[in-house]
C-alpha cells in the first residue's frame, strides 16, 4: 500500500486555467489525461518523482457525472469553490479491502489523447465523499509502465496538510496498512481549523524553484 495520486479539483476558473495556475507555481506542466467515460469526468496530469502524481478533475456536462460516485463527489467540489478532493492509496490486494469494506470494487478506465485506454479498479469514493480525511483505493490493471505517474518529474510531494483525526483514518486503513504508509509526512489539523470540514487542506511540494505550498 502506498500513496498513489492526489485529486483537486477544478473550480469556476475552468479546468485549463486552474492547470496553468498550478503548473505555473510547481514550475511544471500538466499532460492532458482524457476522459473517464463511466464518470463523465476528465483529467489533466502531473508526474511527480516516487511514483506519484497530482490530476486536475473537472466534471463535464454528461448524464454520468449523476450516476457514479466519482462524478457527483467531482462536481461537488467544483461546485463549492473547487481545491483538494482526495489522496488515494495504491493497493496490490484489492480482494482484502473488498472484504474489509464489505462490498465491492468500481471498474474505471481512461481514455487518453493516444488512443490507450488506461484500467483499474477503485474503492472507497462513497466513504470519501462522506468524510473527505479518508483515502479512497485503487488498483491498476494496466502496465505499470502507463501508470500515470511514469516517468516521473522534478517535483516531489513533501508534506499533507490533512483536518482530521489519524485515529479515524488508521481504523479505516488498518494499522498496517497505515504503517506502509509512513514514508508519507502527513500534518494532521484540527478539523475546527478548516471551517468545521475534513480533507486534505494543503499540499507542500519541492520544486526547482523551492518549496511551494497548494492549498
Amino acid at each position: 500500500m502506498r500513496l498513489d495520486h492526489l485529486s483537486y479539483a477544478a473550480g469556476p476558473e475552468g479546468v485549463a486555467s486552474c492547470v496553468q495556475r498550478l503548473g505555473a507555481k510547481l514550475g511544471a506542466g500538466f499532460a492532458d489525461g482524457g476522459l473517464h467515460p463511466r464518470f463523465g469526468t476528465r483529467n489533466f496530469v502531473l508526474p511527480l518523482a516516487g511514483g506519484v502524481y497530482l490530476e486536475v478533475v473537472e466534471a463535464l456536462d454528461h448524464p454520468a457525472v449523476e450516476a457514479a460516485p466519482f462524478g457527483r463527489a467531482v462536481k461537488a467540489r467544483s461546485e463549492a469553490g473547487g481545491g483538494w478532493m482526495s489522496w488515494v492509496v495504491g493497493v496490490t490486494d484489492l480482494a482484502a479491502i473488498e472484504t474489509r469494506l464489505g462490498r465491492p470494487a468500481a471498474v474505471g478506465h481512461r481514455r487518453r489523447p493516444d488512443g490507450y485506454d488506461l484500467r483499474w479498479r477503485q474503492i472507497g469514493i462513497n466513504d470519501m465523499a462522506t468524510d473527505p480525511q479518508l483515502p479512497w483505493f485503487i488498483h491498476w490493471e494496466s502496465e505499470k509502465a502507463e501508470h500515470p505517474a511514469t516517468p516521473g518529474g522534478a517535483v516531489r510531494l513533501e508534506r499533507l496538510d490533512i483536518a482530521g483525526d489519524r485515529d479515524v483514518v488508521v481504523g479505516y486503513l488498518g494499522e498496517q496498512a497505515t504503517r506502509d504508509l509512513d514514508d508519507l509526512h502527513v500534518k494532521w489539523l484540527p478539523v475546527s481549523e478548516n471551517d468545521g470540514e475534513s480533507g486534505v487542506v494543503a499540499a507542500h511540494f519541492s520544486t526547482p524553484h523551492g518549496v511551494e505550498i497548494i492549498d
